[in-house]
């Protein structure tokens, strides 16, 4: 068997040819600048031979995924890739049920839970009484019910399935398990000075209004009274308002009109009705469009107060605690608890329990590794970022038990303080210790020390990049005189001159009391007219100040907002909030459309003489619409291949080989490109051509300016990392006229970025606030951290253990306060040295 992963032409996107050895059973570090290449040597020229082969193994289909462009790969294992997309977006799927931590923690109630009878009120033991004896706990187990050892009184035997709240037994019955139950928000859905072609009703809109509307003018008629779609919903008479609203199938709508049934066509299902529908088939999930446009008010379950179960599964505790609480804790918590069980559980009895309790600490440990120990139980695992969901993976993965697989991870610290690097780098290394091959795509200088091999891939992004500068040791990169990494390594550009920072405008914006989840601070500032840097540990409650507090601030309703007083806020005219939610799970959203730049390129090909000639307008050149698509794959140049148990597979449209048009729309072109050719440029490589088009080329030089020049238009906006997805939001913010002072906020814009490419992100900031905004980043990066005229350091530690202000001040004050972390880490950065 190879040692190495011997690699020989690999052609792929923008890499040159290239060819290289990959160490096995090592700890590799895969590095450069944004869009040198790194993720299409790893994932589209690795990941994707390692699964044509192994479907080749197995007789599969092999060659409809498409074999990559390379001469050959030699030495190949099995691999499994870990990337930064969330890929379960149910609202019940928790850090618990993600994990299996929770089936441990219902075991564990199941077994040793005690409650009171309702009778006597006297306690009642735990569901099984131990006695050593399998036979008999068996017999025990096929009871429904159990008798109260003080009064006798027949009670229900409260199992595991009563502890979860995704089961009917334990589901709190008000909100079926979620926590939380919703009513819709009128005022934000009707609009009663608008008409419904006017938008009148915000949950209508395009095509879909279009057709509803239709349908409503039809069952008018049918009931025999007009619905006219151009006067005002106020106006509206009751018998059209509870149509519109409600439906014809409604009780509402059925008194005007019992005895007459709706025919075919007319079974207008009601806007209300529609809103309801869609929020029970996504299972209590609010979509982009709900959530955006306040469709819904959310709040606390009066019942169960956000603990989704049923209030006499709540009252059994374990150690004086109930599984609501344990659910709340963090995992750092939940990990002593487990741990205090263990000892004091008796020596005798309990013989299953004792393997459960012997193994959740050691998968507790797996996931605080990892940098996660702040996380709860109960935490959606929709609303963890990428990062997150990446090293939630990788814990699962270590437990495994797997050997002689090659690991290939996606930026696996995104997320992390320098602080919690060390633990993930030693589940890390303790998956090459057991035999795998590591391979990390990764811009970490801490993990570049400890990989066993690196590998520099450039100089620079897209069409400048696609080259190995340098591999090997970490002092075999800093002697490469082509490697930008080993430049940076080398501090041949680092300032070693003390910094002016920035006074601000004299304005500033006060926050007093802040209390919301682990926040906790009598009084915190943030200077208007500055680049401030709010910093901490993983789970230090960062996030929380500035997107749950600052940027939800309402005088109207304090309660809800996390703190008492806020000054200040009058000085700002705009708040532009950029964080790294996903951009869509649309499969044809993609950078062209997304950034509107799509909109201008149809234009510019429909306004060509040969598009006039053949009598082509702008809606044949979009892959959106029937006319000029390919109708095989509907305009996506790709098919999906079901692949059963595995993920699904998009291979190349037979038809259009890709192109997603038809011959005639391909045959006009621009300076001889077709509108495909365009798409399938990157941003950087399209500029030249479409300088001379005023709209688009600023905002490709924005795009470029924010690091992202190597993104192609036609990539999909499901397949960008969060930190891409929130540059392009705010090249789209910059690329917009601001006349008022905005505060524009955003979480962790360093998110991807090469040390190299953060100077360039740093520049661009610079400029906002120069032009007399303010710009506040949740941030780990030292580099920027460093650059930054404030920072506001939260901690110390992650969860209940943070949420206080540990200081604020110039980052060279911060790097004097014995306390921070980040200050820490912060004052060799500031004195030159990496």
């Amino acid at each position: 068997m190879k040692d190495t992963i011997v690699i020989n032409g690999a052609r792929e996107n923008n890499l040159k040819n290239i060819s290289l050895e990959i160490p096995k059973i090592k700890l590799v570090v895969l590095t450069g600048p944004s869009g040198s290449g790194k993720s299409t040597l790893a994932m589209d020229t690795l990941q994707r031979e390692c699964q044509r082969q192994y479907m080749d193994s197995m007789g599969m289909m092999a060659d409809a995924i498409g074999r990559p462009k390379v001469e050959s790969i030699e030495g190949l294992s099995p691999s499994i890739s870990v990337g930064q997309h969330a890929t379960n977006r149910n609202p019940r799927s928790t850090v618990g049920t993600a994990t299996d931590l929770y089936t441990y923690v219902r075991f564990i109630f199941a077994r040793l839970g005690e409650r009171k009878c309702p009778s006597c009120k006297g306690s009642i033991p735990p569901s099984f009484e131990p006695s050593g004896r399998p036979d008999e706990e068996d017999e025990w187990m096929d009871r429904q019910t159990m008798d109260c050892p003080h009064c006798g009184t027949e009670l229900v035997k409260v199992g595991m399935s009563h502890f979860s709240f995704n089961k009917p037994e334990g589901a709190c019955e008000s909100c079926g398990g979620l926590g939380h139950v919703a009513s819709i928000n009128e005022a934000a859905v009707f609009n009663g000075d608008l008409s419904l072609s006017e938008g009148g009703v915000a949950s209508l809109n395009g095509v879909h209004r279009d057709i509803q509307t239709r349908i409503l003018m039809a069952a008018g008629k049918h009931f025999g009274f007009e619905f006219d779609p151009q006067q005002r919903l106020k106006d509206y008479g009751e018998v059209q308002r509870d149509m519109l609203y409600y439906g014809v199938e409604s009780d509402a709508f059925k008194r005007h009109y019992p005895n007459v049934k709706p025919i075919q066509g007319t079974k207008f299902e009601g806007v209300i009705p529609g809103l309801w529908r869609r929020y029970k088939e996504k299972d209590g999930e609010v979509g982009s469009q709900e959530k955006e446009g306040g469709f819904f008010r959310e709040q606390l379950c009066p019942d169960c107060l956000g603990a989704r179960l049923k209030k006499e599964v709540l009252l059994v505790r374990v150690a004086g605690c109930s599984i609501s609480d344990v659910s709340d804790w963090s995992l750092g918590e939940v990990y002593e608890w487990t741990k205090g069980l263990m000892e004091a559980l008796p020596v005798e009895g309990h013989h299953l329990l004792k393997p459960i309790l012997h193994d959740m600490p050691m998968r507790l440990k797996r996931v605080i590794d990892v940098g996660l120990g702040y996380l709860s139980l109960n935490r959606q695992t929709v609303t963890l970022s990428g990062g997150e969901a990446q090293r939630m993976r990788l814990a699962s993965l270590l437990g495994s038990g797997l050997t002689g697989v090659l690991y290939i991870l996606d930026e696996p610290t995104t997320g992390l303080h320098p602080r919690d690097t060390q633990g993930l780098i030693r589940v890390l290394q303790q998956l090459r210790d057991l035999g795998n091959t590591v391979l990390v795509i990764e811009h970490d200088v801490e993990m570049m020390r400890a990989a066993d091999h690196i590998i520099d891939i450039g100089p620079g992004a897209g069409v400048h990049g696609g080259n190995v500068v340098g591999q090997g040791s970490l002092e075999d990169l800093m002697a490469s005189e082509l490697s930008v990494t080993g430049a940076y390594l080398r501090a041949e550009n680092l300032e070693s001159t003390a910094r002016v920072r920035r006074q601000g405008n004299g304005g500033q914006i006060t926050i007093r009391q802040a209390r919301s989840r682990n926040i906790d601070i009598p009084v915190v500032t943030f200077p208007l007219g500055c680049l401030v840097s709010v910093t901490g540990v993983s789970g230090s409650g960062k996030s929380t100040l500035v997107f749950d507090i600052l940027a939800r601030w309402n005088p109207e309703s304090r309660e809800k907002t996390g703190c008492k007083e806020m000054s200040g806020m009058e000085q700002v005219g705009n708040i532009v909030i950029i964080d790294q939610s996903p951009m869509g799970r649309m499969q044809r959203s993609n950078v062209a459309t997304y950034t509107d730049a799509f909109t201008q390129i149809r234009q510019l090909y429909a306004n060509l003489p040969e598009a006039k000639t053949r009598k082509l307008s702008a809606k044949h050149f979009s892959f959106n619409t029937p006319g000029g698509r390919c109708e095989t794959c509907q305009g996506l140049g790709v098919l999906s291949l079901d692949m059963n148990f595995m993920p699904d597979l998009e291979v190349k449209c037979h038809d259009c080989k890709g192109r997603r048009f038809t011959n005639e729309v391909l045959l006009v072109t621009y300076e001889g490109f077709s509108i495909s050719d365009v798409l399938n440029m990157s941003i950087q490589e399209s500029l030249p051509l479409l300088k001379s088009e005023t709209k688009i080329a600023g905002l490709i030089e924005t795009l470029c300016e924010v690091g992202l020049g190597y993104l192609k238009w036609c990539q999909s906006v499901k397949t960008l990392s969060g930190g891409e997805g929130q540059r392009i939001r705010l090249a789209k913010e910059l690329s917009k006229p601001s006349k008022n002072h905005t505060l524009y906020l955003l979480d962790e814009p360093t998110t991807g970025l090469h040390p190299s490419d953060i100077n360039q992100l740093h520049a661009l900031l610079s400029k906002l606030v120069d032009s007399g905004n303010t710009v506040v980043v949740v941030e780990h990066s030292l580099e920027l951290i460093r650059e930054s005229d404030w920072v506001i350091d939260i901690g110390p530690e992650g969860g209940s253990a943070g949420g206080k202000l540990v200081a604020e001040g110039t980052p060279e004050q911060i790097a004097d306060v014995p306390a921070s972390y980040t200050g820490k880490f912060l004052k060799p950065i500031l004195r030159g040295i990496r």
